[in-house]
């Protein structure tokens, strides 16, 4: 029990996860995007990604997101209209372009992980 509360309870806050607005070529990158964000939920983190809701982006902000954690999104205003369909989980954050996004997401996050895809 003591051991199963030490692994839920992180230092880190909130991870930004960097990954592919595409599914992926293998279903094993869809799958570790779920199995990422259901580990972020046990470990009680919060996801900053890169806004979208497709591909590998809009699986794992879903997983955070039905697991009740907070997402943050950004994304540069160019790239709203390709990536974004339908409902966004969330919170969005809009930016100018690529430079700002990837500042914004370093000052929002206390760490990263890079997915494969």
């Amino acid at each position: 029990m003591e051991r199963e509360k030490e692994l839920r309870q992180s230092k880190f806050k909130r991870i930004c996860v960097f990954c592919g607005s595409s599914q992926g070529k293998k279903t094993s990158y869809q799958d570790a995007a779920i199995e990422l964000g259901n580990e972020l939920v046990r470990r009680k983190i919060d996801l900053v990604y890169g806004g979208g809701s497709v591909g590998l982006m809009g699986l794992v902000s879903q997983a955070v997101h039905d697991g009740g954690r907070h997402v943050l999104g950004v994304i540069p205003k160019t790239l709203m209209p390709r990536e974004i369909t339908g409902e966004t989980v969330g919170e969005v954050k809009a930016v100018a372009d690529m430079h700002q996004r990837k500042a914004e997401m370093a000052r929002q996050s206390d760490a990263f992980i890079a997915l494969p895809g």
